[in-house]
């Protein structure tokens, strides 16, 4: 097991997430802050908040909740893909550099990096 990347106080900008081998590059704006057990930020169209916990190298996200407005199609697109990402089960946490990877059990992914 290797050592854990730093995680949690950095706001953390969503680059794309990969489902079922597809990436879709994610709108401006779209970002995550991760701090004292919390997730907070924008799945690209609404805000969201949810419980994190971490575990060595994995995190798990539940208790989610969301605003609920309306984007456009490619906005509210990239929204359902990442939300289901991340609320999928434990996600492998991998960083490098300014970068971090969360990978669901089924390989799908999302790509962070620092602001």
């Amino acid at each position: 097991m290797g050592t854990r990347p730093p995680v949690t106080g950095i706001d953390w900008t969503v680059d794309s997430v990969t489902v079922d081998g597809t990436t879709h590059r994610a709108p401006a704006h779209a970002h995550v802050k991760i701090e004292d057990g919390r997730a907070a930020g924008s799945f690209g169209c609404n805000q969201f908040s949810a419980t994190a916990q971490i575990t060595d190298d994995q995190i798990r996200l539940s208790h989610t909740r969301t605003t609920r407005m309306a984007c456009d199609n490619a906005r509210m697109t990239f929204e359902r893909a990442l939300a289901r990402t991340l609320t999928s089960g434990p996600l492998t946490m991998k960083g490098e550099d300014r970068k971090l990877t969360l990978t669901t059990a089924g390989g799908d992914r999302v790509q962070l990096s620092r602001t």
